[in-house]
């Protein structure tokens, strides 16, 4: 038996106490998975996954708080659905996890360099080394490494970090120059090497395409404030309507610092945006400081208690009396 098949015998089995269960289903298109609620066995039955399914379903767990519901969550997802156990904006007891290991998710800014125009792949299949769109024109073939998301080239937790039924063999993490804890670390260390007037250039010239869509926030499952977001504040005029770089680049830098501590590198806030801004960049580097200081890294442990959760009058790797 598959693993997926596997798994909707354990959801169908779980479904009678729960209200619905979250996963995905097929798509408008054949590039397509869509989150998807399943309330009936019948639905069951259109649960589907593999690397089109892209979306961090843990996004949608704190509008269902108070409710009992499932959720599927391959590995980075469950480190946001941890993180929001551990800040209490979710009741574990009142969320079953189905858990899947995860060999990686499709990139279809990636796929669409081979295929050109995405919108004329009828079908795309895949396996262990390659992905094939199949087009009016015939099929193209694309490496398994060259369409995969970045994030998932150096992923070090591909299996659910949290689950009440794991259904799949566990797979191990990737290897690589750049994996682990320092996922991240050849871009970052371009962008910290450029002198401080070229790295603005860099960041303005990337905020100049930024339409102000704000689907990184929408898309982000640790951005839990959006209904009183400070982009749509105008009692303390946080940022001004300008459409310039200055003004949404400070957008970014407050999601950033929103999310320190708290941010799992799922990129789905990169994978959202419409116009490419490498925004992960960002949060990767905060990341990297939240290490360095606290030897913290978010939804890893249901129990631990993230390091700006907590006080201590002096902090071990912060040496404030030298300033």
């Amino acid at each position: 038996m598959s693993a997926l098949e596997m798994l909707k015998d354990k959801i169908r089995e779980a479904l009678p106490s729960l209200e619905f269960v979250i996963g995905w289903e097929q798509g408008f298109d054949a590039l397509h998975a869509t989150p998807f609620f399943m309330r009936t066995a019948e639905d069951v039955e259109k649960l589907v996954f593999g690397p089109l399914c892209v979306h961090n379903l843990s996004t949608y767990l704190p509008s269902f708080r108070g409710r009992k519901v499932g959720i599927v969550l391959k590995g980075c997802d469950s480190r946001g659905a941890i993180e929001l156990m551990q800040e209490k904006l979710v009741e574990r007891e009142n969320v079953v996890i189905f858990g899947l290991p995860c060999s990686g998710v499709a990139d279809l800014a990636k796929l669409g360099r081979f295929a050109g125009d995405l919108d004329r792949v009828l079908a795309v299949t895949w396996d262990d080394e390659t992905f094939v769109l199949t087009t009016p024109a015939g099929e193209v073939r694309v490496p398994r490494e060259a369409a995969l998301a970045d994030k998932c080239l150096t992923c070090q937790f591909p299996n659910a970090l949290e689950a009440d039924h794991f259904a799949g063999e566990p797979l191990p993490p990737a290897t690589g120059p750049d994996m682990g804890s320092d996922r991240g670390g050849e871009e970052l260390a371009a962008l910290e090497a450029m002198a401080p007037a070229d790295l603005m250039a860099y960041w303005a010239e990337a905020m100049e395409r930024c339409i102000r869509c704000y689907a990184c926030r929408n898309a982000c499952p640790m951005c839990v404030c959006r209904d009183h977001c400070i982009a749509h504040r105008r009692d303390l005029q946080w940022l001004g309507q300008d459409d310039t770089p200055r003004e949404k680049l400070m957008f970014q830098l407050i999601h950033t610092l929103h999310l320190a501590g708290r941010c799992t590198e799922c990129g789905e806030c990169q994978r959202a945006c419409p116009v490419g801004i490498p925004i992960l960049a960002l949060r990767r580097k905060m990341n990297r400081v939240i290490r360095e200081l606290f030897d913290y890294q978010a939804g890893l442990d249901l129990q631990a208690v993230p390091p700006l959760f907590t006080f201590q009058v002096e902090e071990a790797n912060i040496e404030e009396r030298k300033w």
